[in-house]
């Protein structure tokens, strides 16, 4: 099902035409199949992309405006931009300012005058902008090349939908698990783009038929360009082990989470592969933080703002790859200049004894916490399922908490997953890159 819908989208055809400074289409919202109501909002990769490929932009005007400190564009279909001269010239694309083979400026900015005017504008068979400055340098800026970088606010939204794909589809326990065969995955661009884009928007992908043998996740590390190393090594073995360095190395019951939050900068994915799974317990749970997040804003707006303020000590210390000391201050809810999380950060096995925050302001944070603990167990939320051996779940560290439900120990191993972290910087530069062969766009 999801594999279909990926399909469509990536198939979808839009009309052109439209300005980057006209006010677009009133914005709706489009329910994905299985998701009992759950909506998420934007426009899917495929469609932005049919769209963008579509725009064969025009100019009919140009010129100087407030005295050339800007330049005006009058488009064809009658809207028009204004690019501020300053950042004209700190963008100017020849090859004294620009090196086209590594994609970055030449230009320094102790060379740029911030007070610069365009002296002469002039417009060049409707599809080119040339500019001649006060010191005569000359630059030219191609139509398409512009109409991109337009400054209006339908503009920006457009082309930050189009390079970082926000748009975020919430779920809870009518969670239907995308998959994927993971074969498709290593060998299909296609697949590996459907892949991506899902595990973007959707937070959590099962891909099935690997092979149960360690190594598996090599391969997909090498599909999406390499692995992030950490203190467990490339990969680790999520097993029952003697002395465990850490929690998850028993058979124990494991609580929502997130991996390493005791690190400046926690992995933004994580692989975790099935090679061997107990008959009696086990189970995987998972939980969106972003959808419960949301939830705890509306419920209680003050225990939001706690978890979203509070510096909270993590630590881990140990032997493993190396040895390792590693101390962190994180808020369990990371938020951005909109109040919006954009990262979850708990994990309450590797939360410090130290708390470095006034004694009166303890117990508030605990019952924000409790609550928000709760709100993630609670049934409506979290979604169950259990790995069978071939199994590879991929998903969202920053976004998706994950637990697990305990098992008995035995005389040897019964339960054996291989794990493995990726950054969304890895992830996102080779969804970006299949996107361009895919869709043959850049």
């Amino acid at each position: 099902m999801w594999r279909l819908v990926a399909g469509l989208l990536l198939r979808a055809k839009v009309p052109g035409g439209r300005a980057c400074c006209q006010r677009p289409a009133r914005e709706g919202s489009c329910p994905l199949p299985g998701t009992n109501g759950h909506r998420w909002r934007g426009s899917a990769p495929g469609l932005r992309a049919a769209r963008a490929l579509s725009m064969s932009p025009g100019i009919r005007k140009v010129e100087a405006w407030d005295e050339g400190h800007f330049v005006r564009v009058e488009w064809e279909d009658g809207s028009e931009s204004r690019y501020p001269s300053v950042w004209l010239r700190d963008n100017c694309q020849c090859p004294f300012c620009f090196l086209h083979s590594a994609r970055a400026r030449k230009l320094l900015i102790e060379d740029l005058d911030v007070d610069i005017v365009a002296k002469e504008v002039a417009l060049a068979d409707r599809k080119k902008v040339s500019i001649t400055w006060p010191d005569e340098h000359a630059s030219e800026y191609e139509a398409e090349w512009l109409k991109k970088r337009c400054f209006s606010e339908e503009a920006r939204a457009e082309m930050r939908e189009d390079l970082f794909l926000p748009e975020c589809h919430y779920w809870g326990s009518d969670l239907h698990l995308p998959k994927m065969p993971f074969e498709e995955i290593l060998y299909n661009d296609r697949s590996a783009y459907e892949w991506l884009c899902t595990l973007k928007k959707v937070g959590i992908v099962l891909l099935t038929g690997a092979a149960t043998k360690q190594g598996e996740l090599v391969k997909l590390g090498q599909r999406i360009g390499f692995l992030r190393l950490t203190f467990y090594g490339p990969t680790w073995q999520v097993q029952d082990k003697a002395d465990a360095n850490n929690v998850a190395y028993t058979t124990g019951k494991l609580c929502f989470h997130t991996d390493y939050p005791v690190l400046q900068h926690p992995p933004g994915v994580q692989f975790l592969h099935c090679i061997k799974q107990t008959d009696a317990g086990g189970e995987s749970e998972v939980v969106d933080g972003f959808h419960v997040s949301n939830k705890l804003k509306k419920q209680n707006p003050q225990a939001y703002q706690i978890l979203s303020s509070t510096a909270v000590d993590y630590t881990d210390v140990g032997v493993d790859y190396c040895d390792f000391a590693v101390q962190c201050k994180q808020r369990i809810i990371d938020v951005d200049s909109g109040g919006q999380a954009v990262r979850i950060n708990y994990n309450n096995a590797t939360r410090d004894t130290v708390f470095d925050i006034p004694a009166e302001k303890v117990r508030p944070f605990y019952a924000a916490l409790k609550e928000f603990d709760d709100l993630l167990n609670s049934a409506e939320h979290k979604f169950t399922y259990k790995l069978k051996p071939g199994d590879i779940v991929t998903f969202d560290n920053w976004r998706v908490l994950h637990g697990r439900q305990s098992y008995l120990p035995g005389s040897e191993v019964t339960r054996h997953l291989e794990g493995a972290y990726a950054d969304w910087d890895v992830v996102m530069s080779r969804l970006r890159l299949l996107r361009k062969s895919v869709l043959n766009r850049d």
